[in-house]
């Protein structure tokens, strides 16, 4: 078992690489395998809906999205993260997520009904909303939403004030072995025959005709 962490902050090892490395100390002592995977600090376009991952199976610009859509094909579960700017995910997070559902949604379903968390760092305040916007993409996919005790929110701007922060830690902590124990019933389902409901198709209806 697996699970992909992605870390959506401009500073590959900075707050959010530090939760996510915690969590990833907590998953590998729970007996499952972690990688973080940074979006990194160059721009990312947003989606342009131009239906090319339609028809190709991946997104029309070739980059950080194509290369995470790839690995998610062989993760069992993800925790998506992201620092808060201006009470809301970083805006390069937005981007990557908004193409990374949209073209794997269409064609290639790497993402689909898989376990996954969303987690904000931040300084101060802000992070309900911007924790309510991530849960949003994860909801959309049929995803498992792995909660923790209260919201997955942990304050700090360094490491040191991060771990100052006891109740964001234990959150950390309980979020990370409730993905653990999430995937292993989800195994222990399969050994004993217990398969997904089946997928149907979607539904479009538009309010104004």
């Amino acid at each position: 078992m697996k699970v992909l962490l992605v870390n959506g902050s401009p500073h590959k090892e900075g707050t959010t690489f530090a939760a996510l490395s915690f969590i990833s100390r907590i998953l590998n002592a729970e007996g499952v395998d972690a990688e973080i995977f940074w979006i990194g600090n160059k721009a990312i376009s947003g989606c342009l809906g131009c239906g090319y991952c339609g028809e190709h199976k991946k997104c029309c610009f070739n980059d950080v999205v194509n290369q995470f859509t790839e690995k998610a094909a062989e993760a069992d579960g993800f925790i998506f993260a992201s620092p808060v700017h201006y009470a809301s995910l970083s805006g390069a997070m937005t981007s990557f997520m908004d193409r990374a559902f949209y073209s794997d949604g269409s064609g290639n379903n790497s993402l689909l009904r898989k376990p996954a968390g969303a987690l904000v760092t931040l300084r101060r305040t802000g992070g309900s909303a911007a924790l309510d916007q991530l849960q949003k993409w994860l909801a959309y996919n049929q995803m498992p939403i792995v909660t923790s005790r209260y919201w997955n929110v942990v304050h700090g701007n360094s490491l040191d004030e991060l771990m100052q922060d006891t109740e964001g830690v234990q959150i950390l902590r309980v979020l990370a072995k409730n993905m653990a124990w999430i995937l292993k019933c989800i195994e222990a389902g399969k050994q004993v025959g217990i398969e997904p409901p089946e997928i149907e198709e979607k539904t479009f209806l538009n309010f104004i005709r």
